[in-house]
């Protein structure tokens, strides 16, 4: 008889944009079930366990003191990640949180002594690097197919938030930017592949200081910008490897590429780290044309298609990790993200190179074959 797999139930505390996104990638996974949505307006989380089926709904309290909730997932905006993370560890559960795990590197520290404090475990978006793409880079790069790492680039351009999402005032605010919303992508899927980040040298400015929204159903015309939407940066990994990154909500048109990472030996480009799934190409030094590497794991999702916008392959690495397998999104790599990240503001103000402080693993590949 074939063993009945574990389920894990599952609470989400916060339910605007991105809670679809949550439930339709999570219901991909029958050991994941979710079974309690809270949400400060509880209107807005009465409606989505309406559309969901999800049989409770209510506040974060009554999520916090559900016995049938397990792990949270809290999807909130960055500004209350830490004060709602510790809340829930506090409360007994396991949890995952949205990028960046704080809004600063201080408030991050506070969460990491929780979980630690509690003995429950703590996951953090992004998860993208755990989709087939980038463990498609990481497998090519662990194998030597491109030679030994020396540099990468990786670009980030604007997501024009403005013009679909109906607040886009957390994009420009605390927690914001160019370098918190998108950024942690990129950096995730770099510090996996090459390790982590030793010292960081930037420049950063602000962009346009107000800017319209044009989003179907926004509630509100125009926003106030309060963080840096334009920066430039150069990463010296610890492995020796340099990067130069941009990454800017001002850059709406543009021919760079995502992220390539450049060996002694030859080229990997990688498709937008943003989504879980796409074409790794290679050049060696000796080929005449881009080659496709085949895929090392299964897709999360067909590429090109709305599947790719789903979340939740996170989630189900921190209930294996419950489970005592690996814990791959863990706090320590999101936290040396949020570091690196945050270090670029430092060195434009004080105008220096920072030498980054904490440290972390990289994630334990999930090779399929």
């Amino acid at each position: 008889m074939a063993q009945q797999q574990a389920r894990h139930r599952i609470g989400i505390l916060g339910a605007g944009n991105i809670f679809g996104r949550y439930v339709e990638g999570l219901r991909t996974f029958p050991e994941l079930e979710v079974v309690r949505v809270a949400d400060v307006d509880t209107a807005r989380a009465k409606q989505a366990a309406s559309e969901y089926a999800i049989p409770a709904w209510g506040d974060a309290g009554e999520l916090l003191d559900d016995d049938a909730v397990e792990i949270v997932i809290n999807i909130t905006p960055p500004r209350f990640h830490a004060k709602t993370v510790i809340a829930a560890l506090e409360a007994g559960k396991h949890v995952y949180v949205e990028k960046p795990i704080a809004a600063t590197v201080e408030e991050a520290r506070e969460v990491l002594d929780a979980a630690a404090a509690g003995g429950k475990l703590l996951g953090s978006a992004p998860d993208t690097f755990l989709g087939s793409a980038v463990q498609t880079a990481r497998h090519a790069i662990d194998t030597g197919l491109i030679g030994e790492p020396v540099g990468a680039t990786a670009f980030v351009r604007s997501s024009r938030a403005e013009t679909w999402h109906p607040d886009p005032r957390a994009f420009y605010g605390p927690g914001g930017g160019p370098v918190l919303d998108m950024g942690p992508y990129y950096l995730a899927a770099l510090v996996n592949c090459l390790g982590p980040v030793r010292q960081v040298s930037a420049a950063t400015r602000i962009g346009a200081k107000t800017r319209k929204v044009t989003s179907p159903g926004r509630v509100v015309d125009e926003i106030t910008v309060e963080v840096p939407t334009h920066a430039s940066a150069t990463l010296t990994f610890a492995s020796g490897a340099i990067g130069t990154t941009l990454m800017s909500f001002d850059v709406w048109d543009t021919e760079l590429p995502r992220i390539e990472i450049y060996g002694t030996e030859g080229t990997l480009a990688l498709p937008n780290p943003n989504f879980f799934d796409g074409d790794v190409r290679v050049k060696r030094h000796h080929d005449s044309q881009w080659a496709v590497l085949t895929p090392v794991i299964e897709l999360f999702g067909a590429v090109d298609t709305p599947e790719q916008h789903r979340r939740g392959l996170g989630v189900r690495d921190l209930a294996g990790a419950v489970d005592g397998g690996p814990h791959r999104a863990n706090p320590l790599f999101a936290f040396h993200t949020l570091d690196v990240l945050e270090s670029f503001e430092t060195s434009q103000r004080e105008r220096r190179f920072v030498e980054i402080e904490s440290s972390c693993e990289r994630p334990e590949p999930r090779y399929a074959h």
